[in-house]
């Protein structure tokens, strides 16, 4: 068996462990006012951070394009309370335009 497919293995194995840890948690426990908020929370930094990688990573450092400037009207139609589909495609629609005038 390869290398590749024993990491494949060991990573399932891993995120199945995680989830049986999560579900073996108390309800005592997620019950509390710090849990509940923390877990409220988590995904939302997470998501955060995937968007940040995805926006400025480069090869090996930083890199401002139209990934970014595609980011700032999503942030922009999402203060104007615009739906999902009109900020996914506002965005798109930016960074697009921008890389086509640069």
């Amino acid at each position: 068996m390869s290398a590749t497919w024993l990491a494949v293995l060991g990573a399932g194995v891993g995120c199945y462990l995680l989830k049986l840890a999560g579900l073996s948690v108390p309800e005592r426990v997620l019950e509390r006012p710090v849990v509940r908020r923390v877990a409220d929370l988590l995904p939302v930094a997470l998501l955060a951070a995937l968007v940040a990688v995805q926006v400025l990573a480069g090869d090996r450092r930083l890199e401002v394009d139209a990934r970014l400037a595609g980011l700032g009207a999503a942030v922009l139609l999402l203060l104007a309370r615009a739906p999902f589909l009109v900020v996914v495609v506002g965005a798109a629609a930016t960074a697009a335009l921008l890389r086509l005038a640069v």
